[in-house]
């Protein structure tokens, strides 16, 4: 007997059940998305390697210990399965000249991957919504992302989900403030952990956001990016705020707040629930208006956000929510004059717009009824050989107590539609 091969750690397999809710959770976002004119473009899974490491930067995690590289043996390539989705649009933007008519706003859905350590909330191959607004210059667009991402909360019916914001400032401030923060803690270096002691040597913006709490004390004391801000990022961040009070969204300004990636200017936001443990951050965004040009592109600025999807799928679990029924209608059929009038039916209602499963295999009534039952559609269209010679159905419904009824053949589709809108 053939060993039982399994999928690889940390790649998981979404079954059908599972699959309605997301499919429920994609429609909502695409939605909102496309309503605040959103266009979505999709991009390769695999990219060169180098795409990755001048725009992520060699010395963070992901370039340094995540990404799954390898070099394609047909031409000696070094490609990459794309940890993030930003890089690969700006990418497209690039390439393809996106920008020479104006700025475009686009989205893309789909899967990225990143060797971690499995756990809930954080798998190898993982799903992402990506926004991107490219060519736009003010906050406006920054507020206009939040807006967007608050109104798929709403539509999603998702609560206690709550905002953080900061700023980066630019490049000199950022760098000003690097200076401060090696040099405070390099005079605590006996206080931290050994993932930090490395961050301060390549990326120690990140020792800010580490989750140890022994180390907490430590980072509250450490100079406040804040405190670097010149007046034209001052005046950026001061006129987000201003919009996002004009809009009631409630939000929190944490100092501590950054982005594990090198291209992040100016806005930084993220919003955060306590329902989902240690993997709290169901969607992180900000601004980054160096990337188009540090890619080969003319300078141009630009914002965006990408979220989870597997936490946000949790989310709406957590809310009670499940899928609904995938079926309007379950076609249960027996005889020789029953098979074809049950197909032409079932073609007739799809046709009609209607979501129909018509039973394959055989059996008896009473093994198809069922079926009709466990498959969760709303009703069950019953034909036998006395029926289709009279051109007749009996419609059931399956989730109350409603009386059947016999149709004409011709006219289900009609009823259908009727009983979908409300009952009698």
């Amino acid at each position: 007997m053939s060993e039982k091969l399994q999928a690889v750690r940390g790649m998981n397999d979404i079954l059908p059940d599972e699959a309605e809710l997301w499919q429920r959770f994609e429609d909502t976002v695409t939605g909102c998305l496309k309503s605040y004119g959103y266009r979505n473009l999709r991009t390769p899974v695999v990219e060169p390697t180098q795409l990755f490491r001048r725009a992520i930067g060699e010395e963070t995690d992901i370039v340094a210990k995540e990404m799954y590289s390898f070099t394609d043996r047909l031409n000696g390539e070094e490609l990459t399965l794309r940890p993030e989705a930003t890089a690969s649009i700006v990418r497209a933007a690039i390439e393809h000249n996106l920008l020479y008519n104006g700025p475009q706003r686009v989205f893309s859905v789909g899967p990225m991957f990143r060797h971690e350590r499995p756990q809930k909330g954080r798998y190898r191959q993982f799903y992402q919504v990506d926004a991107e607004a490219l060519g736009f210059a003010g906050p406006d667009i920054d507020a206009e992302l939040i807006l967007l991402t608050a109104r798929m909360w709403d539509d999603l019916g998702l609560t206690g989900i709550r905002l953080e914001l900061n700023s980066l400032g630019s490049v000199a401030e950022r760098s000003q403030h690097r200076r401060e923060l090696i040099a405070y803690f390099t005079g605590h270096q006996t206080a931290l952990d050994d993932d930090s002691r490395r961050r301060l040597q390549t990326n120690p913006l990140r020792i800010l956001d580490s989750k140890n709490p022994a180390i907490q004390e430590l980072i509250a004391g450490a100079p406040q990016l804040l405190d670097h801000l010149g007046a034209d990022s001052l005046a950026h961040f001061d006129a987000l705020q201003a919009m996002l009070h004009d809009s009631s969204i409630p939000y929190r300004i944490n100092p501590r707040l950054v982005r594990g990636l090198d291209y992040y200017n100016l806005t930084v936001f993220e919003w955060i629930t306590d329902r989902l443990g240690a993997q709290g951050t169901v969607c992180g965004g900000g601004r980054y208006d160096g990337l188009i040009e540090q890619l080969g592109g003319k300078p141009q600025p630009a914002c965006g956000f990408a979220m989870g999807i597997e936490r946000l799928i949790d989310l709406m679990r957590d809310a009670g929510e499940i899928a609904a029924p995938y079926l309007d209608a379950y076609i249960v059929h027996q005889g020789e004059r029953a098979t074809p009038l049950a197909f032409r039916t079932a073609e007739a209602l799809r046709s009609g717009g209607f979501d129909v499963v018509l039973h394959c295999g055989g059996g008896g009534f009473k093994a198809q009824m069922k079926r009709a039952d466990a498959s969760g559609a709303h009703y069950a269209i019953i034909i036998g050989d006395d029926e289709a010679a009279r051109g007749e159905v009996t419609l059931k419904t399956l989730r109350d107590e409603r009386p059947q009824q016999r149709l004409a053949a011709d006219t289900v589709a009609e009823r259908l539609a009727d009983l979908m809108i409300g009952p009698d």
